[in-house]
Parts: structure tokens; C-alpha cells; sequence
């Protein structure tokens, strides 16, 4: 069993990441920390205590994050592409005034709980992410499993900027501070993240065929998502699930392959947000405690038959 703390900002593809987590047997969500990024803060926290109340899992803390990145410029959303209430067609009760949530501390709290058995997975802005390191110390997640995190590009484009990725574009002072100060990162950018394609096909399966709690919001939500993406990126079929790859790839060792280099990201000018590794023939050899692993390449196939086994689940007590 993974004990897994989640850095959310639930929009569409985030939310699937957490209902995937949700779901799957061999993970223990014990926390979903809820900030800004493609919707607000507020309704981060709405739409994080909705998926777990349908999920019959209201002991599970919700934890605040930010309303915005570390600069303090003004958070940039993109309703666009998860609608304007953040989930598509779906609107959850705007409750987040109502909904029990603590701060920051209690990241601290179940880090301590839970040493040496316990991976952190940020799939939204970083910035939740690396505030405990700052305020704390680059010691403070000295003693969890792995981060999991889905973000940046190396070797192909961007997607909010030519070289940019949205999570790290969005707060890249943050995003440069987890991956400069945390160990152990597993990092699951867009070059193989792009291609998590979930078919049409099997979303209208599950949604049929499933047993979750979840089934009557899959489809309306992956078909606004699909619906976006086919306005961006002429002659898509399917909606990459980015956030639920990185959350798959915790169960499934052998589903991405990795290959160790130091990461940073460029923090300001026209390369904001770019993330930077050395991808020579013969690298600058940089310390070993310095070097993250880099997702450079997936098995869709597998990927694909592991979200549909997960989602036609009923949840199970863990």
C-alpha cells in the first residue's frame, strides 16, 4: 500500500488524477493539498471536497494552498479548457466557505506521520509544493518516498509558452525551488505526458459499464476536456490525462522510463518556465544527490488498460 499526500488544484485533468488515486487499491490517499492553477483556490477546495465526499472519504484532510505563485503577480486561469467553473459541465457545490480545511502545518503533520513510508504527488503549480521547503527548510521532506510530479518539457514544445510547460510556467520560482531542494523526484513531463491518451471509446465504457462513485461525472467532464483540446490542437482523437499518468506510474514501476539529470527552470524573460537538463551525449557530470528522474518515455498501451481497470473499481475501504 502507497500512502500518497496530493497536491491538487482539481480542475479536469487533476481531478482524474485524484479519483484515479481515489480508486485504485494500492493507494492510500491520507491528505489533498488544494491550491490554485487552472481555477481558483476556492474552487479547488469545492471541487476537492466533492470528489471525496462522493467517494465516502470525508476523513481525509484537505489542506489550503495558495491562491497564487510565489511572485505575487495575479494567478492566470484557463477556463477555456476546463470551463469556467473549473469542471467542465459539472458544477459542485461552491461550498468551499463551509468545507473543514486546515493550513499549511498539517503537510508537516503527515510528513511526520508517515516517515519513510509516504510519496508526495504534485500535479498542479508547484507552488504548495515548495513553500514547506522554503518556510521550513530543504530538509523538511527529508524523509518521504519519492515526489511525483508532472510538469515541464524537455526535447519538444511547450504548452503555454513555445518552451514552456503550465505548471512550471505558471510559478516557475516555485517549481525551480522543488526541484533544486527536493530528493528523489520523479518528474513526468509533457513529452510523454502528451501522449496519455485515453479514447473516447473507453471513457463511454467505464461510464457504462463502471461501478464507481464517479461514473456519472467521467464522461461530461473528459468530453468538455476532449472538446477544448480539439480546438488547440487540430485532428486530436483523445484527451491526454497528463496528471493521471504520473499518479499511474507509482503502482505500475515498470510503466515509465526514467533517466537520471539535474533539472532547473528558468525563472524569468522570455524562457519563463522552460525546464533545463542536459541532454548531451556525454552530460556535465552534476553531484548524484543533485539529479532527478525524467520520464522520457511511456507505455501508452499499458497506461490505457491500468486507467480502465481503475476506473471501473468500486472504492474499497483502505
Amino acid at each position: 500500500m502507497y500512502n500518497v499526500l496530493m497536491f491538487v488544484d482539481s480542475g479536469v485533468d487533476d481531478a482524474f488524477a485524484l479519483m484515479y488515486a481515489l480508486l485504485h487499491p494500492e493507494i492510500k490517499v491520507v491528505g489533498v493539498v488544494s491550491g490554485y492553477g487552472n481555477i481558483t483556490k476556492e474552487e479547488s477546495v469545492a471541487h476537492t471536497a466533492y470528489l471525496l465526499n462522493l467517494a465516502g472519504k470525508r476523513d481525509i484532510p484537505i489542506i489550503a494552498g495558495s491562491s497564487g505563485p510565489l511572485s505575487g503577480e495575479p494567478a492566470q486561469f484557463y477556463p477555456e479548457i476546463h470551463g469556467k467553473g473549473g469542471f467542465g459541465p459539472i458544477q459542485p457545490p461552491n461550498n468551499s466557505k463551509e468545507v473543514n480545511v486546515y493550513d499549511i502545518n498539517k503537510i508537516i503533520e503527515i510528513v511526520t506521520t508517515y516517515p519513510k513510508n509516504l510519496i508526495i504527488v504534485g500535479v498542479g503549480r508547484q507552488t504548495d509544493v515548495a513553500l514547506p521547503l522554503i518556510i521550513y527548510g530543504s530538509e523538511v521532506y527529508q524523509n518521504i518516498n519519492a515526489l511525483y510530479i508532472m510538469g515541464g518539457a524537455f526535447l519538444g514544445p511547450g504548452n503555454v509558452t513555445p518552451e514552456a510547460e503550465a505548471n512550471f510556467y505558471s510559478d516557475p520560482i516555485a517549481a525551480n525551488q522543488v526541484m533544486e531542494k527536493a530528493k528523489n523526484i520523479y518528474l513526468h513531463p509533457l513529452n510523454i505526458t502528451s501522449r496519455a491518451l485515453i479514447p473516447p471509446k473507453v471513457i463511454s465504457y467505464i461510464a457504462e459499464k463502471g461501478k464507481s462513485p464517479f461514473n456519472h461525472i467521467i464522461k461530461p467532464a473528459y468530453d468538455y476536456y476532449l472538446n477544448a483540446y480539439k480546438k488547440n490542437v487540430p485532428g486530436i482523437k483523445a484527451a491526454p490525462l497528463h496528471d493521471v499518468l504520473a499518479v499511474s506510474a507509482i503502482v505500475n514501476p515498470n510503466l515509465v522510463t526514467y533517466v537520471p539529470r539535474r533539472v532547473t527552470v528558468e525563472q524569468f524573460g522570455s524562457a519563463r518556465g522552460k525546464s533545463i537538463a542536459d541532454f548531451r551525449p556525454k552530460p556535465t557530470q552534476e553531484p548524484e544527490e543533485t539529479l532527478d528522474w525524467i520520464g522520457m518515455d511511456a507505455d501508452i498501451p499499458a497506461f490505457i488498460e491500468d486507467f480502465t481497470l481503475t476506473f471501473m473499481r468500486e472504492i474499497t475501504s483502505k
